[in-house]
Parts: structure tokens; C-alpha cells; sequence
């Protein structure tokens, strides 16, 4: 029992140690995880919470903790080692890690390593510390991260042997906390690494946004803005000051500077102006058109500025300058200074870039402002010297851009102040003088007329002074162009004077009189002081519009320095998109703003409903969409639109003037703010953003908003102004389209006539010979007769009267043949002489239907006439609805005929050669209504048009029939009445042995431009 008693005590005795133990494990841990919590930018404490621990714990003589920098080893803590040990470990350490220390092998093996007895070891290379601290066995863990070493914790005992499981496994736990507490220092770090950019961010767009505001403000002084640049600069470089230079093209001279006493401002002026050298960094950036560094004035040679700045100021010792560039040339720059050497980080060099694009911004505005007060004040010089003209200086100023009504008024007040009947204005583009204005009762019979010395204004444009005729009419000779003038519109005294700018002459003013009245001196210089005053209104409106011009090339550029640029790129990617930019910009609002939901409302009619939103729930989307909602107070939008400016309400259900109270319910907002959507002052939309809590929206997010409300606004016109250029481009598309075709007729038919006209020439020279011809040979045959009768009575047989009668057969059979073709040319001649005339009677309007089948009787009838016996079946098919067209008569009559007898002709002669009664001649006439068009079709069932000469049926003079049938002109007639007369088509469709089918289109308004003769 005594045994057993003991037995019991002894494990009782190891349960408590081992408690004991644990608790001071879990102690150890829980302090490193304190240490941990309270240290979470510094892990120095954690290093030294572990050695104090591992050594205690594990009764060692001591314990270092190791760092890896990616090439060596470094000790960062350590406990329980003796100064003397100390210094033998810094001897030995930072190293490469090795296999000469239990520290080097944990980490190249990545596992925990023991040297049971470090002088048992051969490759052990710490044996002068291990007798310096009496330390024999030791043990390394690996610092582990991702797999990856990137430390250790090394410790010794005084005793041989390994380290038991447990203390292996507190270390290995010690190490996982050293590797938790390096993550979140690291972790911690990037988290203040990255807020410190951000804040940079922000202050370097602030500082941009409040430089843009400056411009927008000073658009007549630059030295605002050279202030503000030279304060941000120096704020955002951590600089010790910064100076601003403008250059002339030879001098620098100092404008603007910050953080600089002012004996050392004495000391800088003393300087300037000078010419740019190397012994500045602001002459530097001059000279080479680029950003000048100087990491170390002190080390530059070239570098003399400094010598002129008191001990203060003169304490920097590094300097960047960033030229101010226009087009490619410096006219400025920007120079920092601070007292560390060194170059200065791209993120603040790019800074001092956008400051100087800045500077060059507004100093091209306050140019283009001074270039135009200097004009002004030309001109204002130049009116206040004219006071006989004083009504039309109030014009010029009072309509200063709308130039036509400046011209109007000159040449009314040029009228009633030279006593002339009337007035006018050319203005001169390319070699033409065209009217811009005129008054008075004598008419002007053209818009423009050429710029030459044949008349009075042209002349006075050409030699760039004022030309004065007492009588027009007596001036054939000098004015030949002038004085038909004055013939046809009935003056005769006349004075012009050139529009001179910069001497050139630009236009011309000219006054009439009806009769010979010349003008005095004081009235020919009033007239050149009206055309003074002329040249001024047109050059106010070139200069209005190149400022418009370059004032909108400002503005873009002031929008690109905005802190929504994601967003200007969507809209410029989706400028057409409207809907889709509205959905994004409201979207976007609501997260840079932190709204909960977000609302855009456009006006339909005479109220606002919502076009785009985010974060609404199907219930209150559908409540809000059926609620119109107007100028008032009680709703956030009626507010907005009833204030014009943003509105916001920090607790609707604190507001006794909201009463959307139904929409609070179902939307579940407290907070609302509205930013209207302005375009030219006058509210478009409202952008409403609403959060579910109170918590009213700072400045930030109103400006931010409204920035957003701007964007949408832009959006929406630039979906206007392309609807309207799309509109417009349709438009012209059009006119263009009809121009061409008008065109195109028009020279076809003038083509037609000159064919027309060569073709009746020469058709009227062959006919005469041809008649001749004709005559006579029938002449010829009767004479022949007669001698055949003479020879009856005087040779009556024999072999000469057998010779003389056989070439008398000859000649009659050779008489007959040119009687034949002479007849079939005379036939030729006549359809030439048709196919020449331009036309018959007049255009008019005819029933289509009546015309085919009047033609087809026409036709029909003929035939029969001409050839006994001939029959055929006729099908007719008009469209009820096929109507009238505006058409020659005559000529489509002409056509039709023409391609009835062709059909007639070909049903006759496949019948001809057709044997049995199974074949039945047939031909169908056939209208259509095609709306714009009619459509006529002549198809008959004859032998059909081989595909060679289907190629060559239109062509003038080709033919298919035998002799004395055919002139091969008819077709070619059709062709140019159908296609060149009535701008229609005529196509041909054939199938051998089995159709041929012409189908005709005409327009129903559009006559071919050739005029028949006589029209």
C-alpha cells in the first residue's frame, strides 16, 4: 500500500509539473499573441517576447532570432547570452546561411534541425561561442511563409542530448507567431503605404483642381495662377521653395515664388531678367526644351545660382525644373528645390508637368484675352474716330457677332448718307464676287459675277482702291460688263470701294444712282470708311470665332483634368449610347458618393420621371416610375427643380416640407441631396442620391455629384447634336443623290442633242445624192424599155440582138437591185432623221393604260393593213391602279409601236417556219403599279433573241431582218426615249423557241431633261 501510495504521488508529482509546464506554454504564447495585437506596426517586441520565452521555456543557456533579407542572415533578437557572447555572434553574423550553424541549416532545409553536441559535429563553425556561453546541444526552426523561408529561431542548452517533442513544438509555435507578426507588419505597412498615396493622390488633385479654378477665374491676369502653382508645388515636393519664370524668347524673368524670405527674393530679382545658361536649372530646362535634374548642387560645376541666395536660403541642395511648353517651344518654367540631394521621385516630376501644362493653359488665355482687348480697344479707337457713322458703330456693337446684320445695315445707312438709291456688298470667294447685302429700288439680276476689270466693283477689287463713274452709260468701252449692267438695271452714276484687310481686298461696297449725279469727295470717303467698317464687322466675327474655337479647345482640356476620367471615357466610348451612360454615371455616383440608391430624372411632358437608377427594390422602382413629380417643396426633385442648384435634406422624416412620405416608406431612405442638370442655366434632369441612414453628404460628394450631373449633361447633347448631324447628313445625302442624278440627265441629253444634231446633218446631205440615185436609176429602167423597143424595129434576131438583149437584162436586173437599196437607204435616212429629233409636243400627264392600249390598236391595225391575211392573238393586263405618268406621249407611243411590231414581226416568222397547226401567235401587253414607277411588259411567243445579238439589239443601225425590212434604229430610239428622256430602264428577257419579254419602268414624275423641239 505504502508502494502504491508513493507510486500515486510521483504521477500526481508529473501531472502537476506537466500542468505546470502547459500553463506556462499557453502563458508564453498568449503574452506573443499580445505582444502581437499591440504591435501591429512594429515586430521588434514580438522578436523579443519569443527569445525571452523559448529561452525560459526551454531552460537554455540562450535564443536568438534570425532575419532573412533575401541574401543574408541578420540576428534581430536575442536573450540570455552574455555581452561577451553578444559580440562573438555580431563577429560571426550577417551571413549567407549555411551548414556551419544550427540557424543556417533550419533555413536551407526548411525543417527543424538539432545538434544534439555542437562539438560531436563536424560541420559545426560556432565551437569559440559554444565555449564562450558553455552551451553544447542546440536547436533551429525555420521562420516559414508560404513554403518559403524567411528566417529562424535558433537556441542552446548547456547539457548533450536533443530537445524533448514538446519544447520542439512551443518553438515550432513560436516560429508561426514570428512569421504571423512579420505578415502583419508587412500587411500593416502596405495598408500605410497605400493610404499614403492615396492621400498624395488627393492633394495633388486638389491642388490641380483649385490651379483650374484659378485659370477659370483670372482668364486677364496669370499671376494668380503662377502663385497658386508655385504654393502647391513647394506643399507637394516637400520643397524648400519653388520659383515660377517666364521667358520671352531672350530673357528669363522671375513671376512667382513660395517658401523664400525676402532677402533672398531681393537676391533672385537681382538676377533676372538674364538669358538662359547652365548655371540655373531653370535656364537648363530652357535651353534644352526638357526636365533639368540636379541631384547635388553642391557637386555640379556648372551650377552658379546658389551664390546669390543668403546662408537660408541658399541651404537646398537639390532642384528639378519642368519647362512651360506651347507648341514645341518653351516660354516658362517651374523650378523646386529641397535641402536633401538626390533626384526627385517620376510621381512628382509628373505633377510638376501637369503644373506647367497648367501655366502654358493660362498663359494662352490671358494672351488670347489680351490679343482681343488690344483689337477691341483698335477698334474702339477707330469707332469713337468715325462719328459721322456713329448709328452704325451702335449696330457693329450691338450685333457685333451676327454679320449679316451689320451688312444689312451698312448698305441702309451707305443709302441714306451718300444720297444714293441703293446699296450692296460683295464679298469675294475664289475669282467670284458674290452678294451678301443689299438695299434700295435698283435690281441687282445675278448673285455673283466674276472678278475682272470689266466692271466697276471688280476693277476696284483688283486694284485694291475706289473707282467712281459719273455715267456708266458712256463707259462702253472702259466697262463693257459694267455698262450692260446699267443698261438692263437702269442706273448710271456709280461708285465702288474695295473691303481691304490687310491689303488685300476681300469684297467690295458699291452705291447707285438713275441718274448722272456724281458723288462728292466727302461721300466717296464716307463710302471707303463704311467698307473700313464692313472689314471690322467681318474680322470681329473671324476673331469671335477662332476665341469660340480656342475656348473650346480650353475647356476639353480643363475636362481632362477632372477626377472622373473613367467616366468621360465611358461616355466617349459610348457617345451614342445614351441610355447606357445615364445607367453607368447614376451607378457611379452612387458608389463614389457612398449613396445607398441613386436616381436620374428627365422631363416627359410637364413633369420628371426616372430614366436611370441603382439599388431601387422592384416596389419602389415601380412606385417611383408612376409618380410625376414637379417643381415643389416636397419632394427632393420638385425642390431641386424649383432652387436650380443642389438641395439636400439631411432627415426627410425631420422636414415638415417633405411629404414623399409613401416613397420613404417603400425606399426606406433618410438622408436625399438633388443636383440639378443645367444646360444654358435651365434645369434638363435631376440626379437624386438617398441613403438609408442619416448621414448628410459632405461638400466633396455634392461637388462630385454635380460633376456627374455635368457628365450626364453632356451625354444628352451629345446625343442631340448627333441625331441633328445625322439628321442633317441624311439630308444631304439626298440632295446630293438628286443633284447627281439631275446631272447625269442633263448631260446625257445635251450629249443627245449634239448626237442628234450630226446625225440630222448628215442624214440631210446623203438625201439629196440618195434621191438622185433613186430618180434616175427608176429613170434608167423606163429608158432601157424604150430602147428595147427601138431595137424591136430596126434589130429584130440574130447574135447581136441576142448580146444586146442580154445585157440589157443585165443592166435592168443591176437597175432594180440600186432601186432596192436605194429605197431601203432612203428608209435608213428617214429613221435617222427620226432618231435625231430631241422630241415631239409636250411633257403632260397620261393614263398609262389608255396609251398601251391605244398602241396596241395602232399596231395591230397596221399590220393587218400591210399584210393580208396576217392574224394574232392580242392578251391585255392593266392594273386598275396603274394611273397617270408624266410623260412625252408621243414618244413612249413611238416606243411602244416600235417593240409591238418587233413582236409582231416575230411571232409572224416563227409561224412562217412552224409546221402543223399546233403553234398559235401570241402577244400580251401587261401594266403594273410599282408606287413610284409603272411598270409595262410587251412578251410575245416567238422564236426568241440569240444571247450575241441580245448583246447588240440597243446598238444604232444594228438589225437582224433581211434587206428593205429593217434600219436597225428602232430599238436604239426606244432605248434613249425610255432610258436618257424619262430617266426609266428597259430590259429585255428571251428564251429560245419559247418568249421574248421587254420590260419598260418609268417614273412617274421624273421627264427626261431634254426638251422636245419647240418646247
Amino acid at each position: 500500500m505504502e508502494v502504491s501510495g508513493l507510486s500515486f504521488r510521483r504521477q500526481v508529482n508529473l501531472l502537476k509539473r506537466e500542468l505546470a509546464e502547459a500553463n506556462e506554454r499557453q502563458a508564453a504564447t498568449s503574452k506573443i499573441l499580445r505582444v502581437i495585437s499591440t504591435s501591429p506596426d512594429d515586430v521588434q517586441p514580438v522578436f523579443d517576447a519569443i527569445a525571452e520565452s523559448a529561452a525560459s521555456l526551454c531552460a537554455a543557456e540562450f535564443c536568438f532570432v534570425f532575419r532573412f533579407d533575401g541574401e543574408l542572415l541578420h540576428p534581430v533578437a536575442y536573450h540570455g547570452i552574455s555581452r561577451e557572447g553578444i559580440e562573438a555572434v555580431r563577429a560571426k553574423f550577417p551571413q549567407q546561411p549555411n551548414r556551419g550553424n544550427v540557424t543556417g541549416r533550419a533555413f536551407i532545409s526548411g525543417v527543424v534541425e538539432q545538434i544534439p553536441d555542437v562539438f560531436a559535429d563536424p560541420d559545426y563553425k560556432m565551437l569559440p561561442l559554444a565555449k564562450i556561453v558553455a552551451y553544447r546541444s542546440a536547436i533551429g526552426v525555420p521562420l516559414l511563409r508560404n513554403g518559403h523561408p524567411i528566417g529562424s529561431i535558433a537556441v542552446t542548452r548547456s547539457v548533450v542530448g536533443s530537445f524533448p517533442e514538446r519544447q520542439v513544438e512551443l518553438l515550432r509555435t513560436f516560429a508561426d507567431q514570428a512569421v504571423i507578426a512579420i505578415e502583419n507588419v508587412r500587411l500593416f505597412d502596405e495598408a500605410k503605404g497605400r493610404n499614403r498615396e492615396l492621400t498624395e493622390a488627393l492633394e495633388q488633385q486638389t491642388s490641380t483642381s483649385e490651379i483650374l479654378r484659378v485659370i477659370s477665374t483670372s482668364p486677364t491676369d496669370v499671376q494668380p495662377v503662377f502663385d497658386a502653382i508655385a504654393l502647391s508645388a513647394a506643399r507637394l515636393c516637400g520643397a524648400q521653395f519653388c520659383h515660377v519664370f517666364r521667358y520671352d524668347g531672350e530673357l528669363l524673368h522671375f513671376v512667382a515664388y513660395h517658401r523664400l524670405e525676402s532677402e533672398g527674393v531681393e537676391a533672385v530679382r537681382a538676377m533676372f531678367p538674364a538669358p538662359p545658361d547652365r548655371g540655373s536649372a531653370a535656364g537648363r530646362s530652357i535651353l534644352s526644351r526638357s526636365v533639368e535634374q540636379i541631384s547635388d548642387r553642391v557637386v555640379d560645376s556648372e551650377y552658379r545660382a546658389h551664390k546669390t541666395l543668403s546662408a537660408q536660403g541658399a541651404n537646398y541642395r537639390s532642384l528639378v525644373a519642368v519647362p512651360i511648353m506651347r507648341e514645341g517651344n518653351p516660354i516658362g518654367s517651374i523650378v523646386v528645390a529641397r535641402t536633401q540631394p538626390g533626384v526627385f521621385p517620376d510621381r512628382q516630376v509628373e505633377l510638376l508637368k501637369t503644373f506647367a501644362e497648367q501655366a502654358a493653359i493660362a498663359i494662352e488665355n490671358v494672351r488670347l484675352f489680351t490679343d482681343l482687348e488690344k483689337r477691341n480697344l483698335e477698334l474702339k479707337e477707330s469707332l469713337q474716330q468715325q462719328t459721322a457713322t456713329a448709328d452704325v458703330l451702335k449696330v457693329i456693337s450691338r450685333s457685333a457677332f451676327d454679320l449679316q446684320a451689320v451688312l444689312d445695315t451698312l448698305v441702309e445707312s451707305a443709302v441714306r448718307l451718300c444720297e444714293a438709291y441703293d446699296a450692296a456688298i460683295f464679298l469675294k470667294d475664289g475669282e467670284t464676287l458674290y452678294l451678301r447685302a443689299h438695299h434700295g429700288p435698283i435690281p441687282i439680276d445675278f448673285t455673283g459675277w466674276p472678278v475682272s476689270r470689266n466692271w466697276v466693283t471688280g476693277r476696284a477689287v483688283l486694284d485694291r482702291k475706289p473707282f467712281h463713274v459719273p455715267d456708266l452709260t458712256a463707259e462702253a468701252d472702259e466697262y463693257p460688263d459694267g455698262h450692260s449692267m446699267a443698261v438692263r438695271m437702269g442706273h448710271r452714276t456709280i461708285l465702288a470701294a474695295p473691303l481691304l484687310r490687310q491689303q488685300e481686298a476681300i469684297g467690295g461696297l458699291v452705291i447707285r444712282r438713275t441718274e448722272v449725279k456724281p458723288f462728292t469727295e466727302k461721300q466717296i470717303d464716307l463710302l471707303q470708311t463704311f467698307a473700313d467698317q464692313a472689314v471690322i464687322a467681318i474680322e470681329n466675327v473671324r476673331l469671335f470665332e477662332e476665341v469660340n474655337a480656342r475656348t473650346a479647345e480650353l475647356a476639353e482640356a480643363l475636362e481632362q483634368q477632372t477626377a472622373t476620367a473613367d467616366v468621360l471615357k465611358l461616355i466617349s466610348r459610348s457617345a451614342f449610347d445614351l441610355q447606357g451612360v445615364l445607367d453607368t454615371l447614376v451607378s457611379s455616383a452612387a458608389r463614389l458618393c457612398d449613396a445607398d440608391m441613386a436616381t436620374m430624372t428627365r422631363p416627359m411632358g410637364d413633369a420628371h420621371y426616372p430614366v436611370a437608377s441603382y439599388g431601387f427594390s422592384q416596389e419602389f422602382g415601380q412606385y417611383l416610375r408612376a409618380l410625376p413629380l414637379e417643381p415643389g417643396r416636397g419632394t427632393i426633385v420638385g425642390r431641386t427643380l424649383l432652387e436650380v442648384r443642389p438641395v439636400q435634406v439631411a432627415d426627410v422624416l425631420d422636414d415638415p416640407e417633405y411629404e414623399l412620405l409613401e416613397g420613404q416608406r417603400l425606399g426606406g431612405f433618410r438622408t436625399v441631396l438633388g443636383v440639378p442638370l443645367l444646360r444654358e442655366g435651365t434645369p434638363i434632369g435631376v440626379l437624386a442620391l438617398t441613403r438609408s441612414t442619416v448621414r448628410p453628404f459632405t461638400d466633396k460628394q455634392i461637388e462630385l455629384a454635380s460633376t456627374f450631373a455635368d457628365q450626364a449633361v453632356i451625354a444628352i447633347e451629345n446625343v442631340r447634336l448627333f441625331q441633328e448631324l445625322q439628321d442633317r447628313t441624311e439630308e444631304l445625302s439626298r440632295s446630293l443623290k438628286e443633284l447627281r442624278t439631275a446631272q447625269d440627265r442633263l448631260i446625257q441629253t445635251e450629249k443627245l442633242a449634239s448626237l442628234g444634231q450630226l446625225t440630222a446633218g448628215i442624214a440631210h446631205e446623203i438625201k439629196n445624192p440618195l434621191n438622185f440615185v433613186n430618180n434616175f436609176s427608176a429613170i434608167s429602167v423606163e429608158l432601157i424599155e424604150d430602147l428595147h423597143h427601138a431595137l424591136d424595129r430596126t434589130v429584130t434576131e440574130g447574135a447581136v440582138r441576142k448580146e444586146i438583149d442580154e445585157l440589157a437584162a443585165m443592166l435592168r436586173g443591176n437597175l432594180k437591185k440600186i432601186v432596192q437599196h436605194g429605197i431601203r437607204a432612203d428608209s435608213i435616212v428617214k429613221n435617222m432623221l427620226l432618231h435625231s429629233r430631241q422630241g415631239t409636243g409636250e411633257h403632260r400627264p397620261a393614263d398609262i393604260n389608255a396609251l398601251v392600249e391605244e398602241s396596241l390598236n395602232l399596231a395591230y391595225h397596221g399590220a393587218r393593213a400591210e399584210k393580208q391575211g396576217f392574224n394574232i392573238t392580242l392578251q391585255k393586263s392593266f392594273a386598275p391602279d396603274a394611273g397617270e405618268v408624266d410623260l412625252y406621249p408621243q414618244e413612249i407611243t413611238r416606243v411602244l409601236l416600235n417593240l409591238i411590231s418587233n413582236g409582231f414581226y416575230a411571232t409572224s416568222h416563227r409561224a412562217a417556219c412552224e409546221t402543223g397547226d399546233g403553234y398559235e401567235p401570241t402577244l400580251a401587253a401587261i401594266t403594273r403599279n410599282l408606287g413610284d414607277s409603272v411598270e409595262i411588259i410587251i412578251r410575245d411567243n416567238g422564236p426568241g433573241i440569240p444571247a450575241d445579238v441580245r448583246e447588240k439589239m440597243f446598238n444604232p443601225f444594228f438589225t437582224t431582218k433581211p434587206a428593205g425590212e429593217g434600219t436597225g434604229l428602232g430599238l436604239s430610239l426606244s432605248h434613249d426615249i425610255i432610258v436618257k428622256q424619262h430617266g426609266g430602264s428597259i430590259e429585255v428577257e428571251t428564251e429560245l423557241g419559247r418568249y421574248t419579254e421587254f420590260r419598260i419602268q418609268l417614273p412617274r414624275n421624273a421627264v427626261g431633261i431634254a426638251t422636245p423641239e419647240g418646247g
